[in-house]
């Protein structure tokens, strides 16, 4: 018999049964929930609501039960609908009348609230772990290669000269702000639905501040209907995983067209590429590619709850039985794909002569020639015109600024001197962007410091 079957005349349709249950994804929240339950039998014992000896042979049941559980020596039952109920009723089955105890001043509502907000506020601190270890490869790549030149894109074009070493960093900025996006919405999340009930809470004289405190919440939530049907902090969640996948996607990208042919600026391990079945010469990037493909699936995961929260009415509806899954699959995909990207990562090698060599092509040191020209007292919008009527006239002669003779820089303008050559030099024009955030090496040594201390501070 169901544990809510008193009002209902007929048992349930075998049909229903199996599409109304949950425990088949639902029972990852075992620990959860019985950590909460242990929480909530010792506030009632201590407030009166059931005796002290009933809470503790309550919480000397659910011990027993979750050491079982986690020795797989149990098995749920779909009957039982969900990790809630299943539990419940292995611990009446256990201890007797006094587990019919257990859910004085609570329902179901405020349990899953309670179970799965514990779930994702300690499953943060697991990817926060991972994207810290991927800062420190990037800081370590970035200071192998605080001179290895090589082009910066606009456009995927070839824009102006930069360093490895920049471009680590800027993804190193990107990950520390996923980083600090996920400690955000833990410290929004750390609020304990116990206790309100499924809806309007008790009329026992529950202590939900001994629960929250017990659970390691900073407090319990201020309204109790917000409390069961609110998901906001998972949708939160989801979508500060969804911009890190994001990031994680676009450095795929480039990962996949620098270890290609036509770029060749890196090459990946062995350990991290795989083969063609009929092609031998082939050395795929596949873990770049399934990072990049796998985002998708974050990103679903984001939209299918906010498609199902988007017209709920207050407060619990069965539909936010929709929510775990998502966020299960989400949760499992990004913390696949941090580890391994990561060791990607770590394993390519460098290739420097084939960055600088690209780096000498595309003219990506034409905004330096014109700033040349204001340097020496020429507006930058007639230097800029100048500049590129000396680009048009490489083109077709098949020269690179570094290579025109001083007599052709000086057809177009008297203003040009033999100290052009050095202005031009690439190491010249990266090492010149000193400014804050800019790739020359002094610059870019800062953006590693600020990257290692912050990683530092999180242990």
């Amino acid at each position: 018999m169901k544990l809510w079957a008193g009002r209902f005349q007929k048992e349930t349709d075998t049909l229903v049964n199996d599409f109304n249950s949950s425990i088949t994804f639902d029972a990852r929240l075992y620990k959860e929930d019985i950590e909460g339950s242990m929480a909530h039998a010792a506030m009632l014992g201590r407030q009166g609501i059931i005796e002290a000896r009933e809470a503790e042979k309550i919480i000397d049941g659910l011990k027993a039960i979750l050491a079982d559980i986690e020795a797989d020596n149990v098995e749920f039952s779909l009957d039982n609908e969900d990790i809630h109920m299943n539990i419940e009723a292995l611990l009446t089955d256990r201890i007797g009348q006094t587990g019919k105890r257990l859910h004085t001043a609570r329902s179901r509502n405020d349990q899953v609230a309670l179970d799965f907000r514990l779930f994702v506020k300690r499953e943060i601190p697991v990817i926060i772990g991972m994207a810290l270890e991927l800062e420190k490869v990037l800081v370590k790549k970035a200071r192998a290669n605080l001179e290895t030149v090589m082009p910066g894109y606009t456009h995927l074009q070839r824009a102006q000269p930069t360093t490895f070493a920049h471009y680590m960093m800027a993804y190193a900025n990107m990950i520390r702000r996923d980083i600090t996006r996920l400690e955000d919405c833990t410290e929004r999340m750390d609020e304990c639905p116990l206790g309100a009930g499924a809806l309007a809470t008790s009329t026992y004289g529950v202590d939900r501040f001994q629960t929250a405190a017990a659970l390691g919440f900073r407090k319990p939530t201020d309204n109790s209907m917000d409390s069961v049907s609110d998901r906001d902090f998972a949708i939160e969640f989801l979508s500060a995983c969804s911009i890190l996948m994001m990031h994680l996607s676009r450095f795929s990208e480039e990962i996949i067209l620098w270890c290609s042919w036509e770029f060749k600026y890196v090459e990946l391990d062995d350990a991290y590429s795989t083969g063609s079945s009929i092609m031998p010469q082939k050395k795929n990037p596949d873990v770049a590619e399934l990072v990049r493909g796998k985002t998708g699936r974050v990103y679903g995961s984001l939209f299918s709850l906010l498609t199902v929260m988007k017209g709920l009415p207050l407060a619990y509806n069965k539909d936010m039985q929709e929510d775990k899954e998502p966020v299960f699959d989400a949760i499992d995909t990004v913390e696949m794909c941090l580890p391994v990207f990561t060791a990607m990562l770590d394993t390519l090698t460098v290739l420097p002569k084939n960055m600088r060599k690209a780096a000498s092509g595309g003219f990506i040191n034409a905004t330096d020639c014109a700033d040349y020209l204001v340097k020496k007292g020429l507006p930058f919008r007639e230097a800029y015109m100048i500049v590129g009527r000396l680009v048009n006239m490489c083109i077709k002669t098949g020269e690179t600024l570094d290579t025109l003779p001083l007599k052709d820089f000086r057809s177009v303008s008297g203003v040009f001197d033999a100290d052009v050559y050095e202005a031009l030099e690439l190491k010249t024009c990266v090492n010149g962007r000193k400014v804050c955030g800019g790739p020359a090496k002094e610059a870019v040594e800062r953006q590693i410091e600020a990257i290692r201390a912050f990683v530092e501070e999180r242990g």
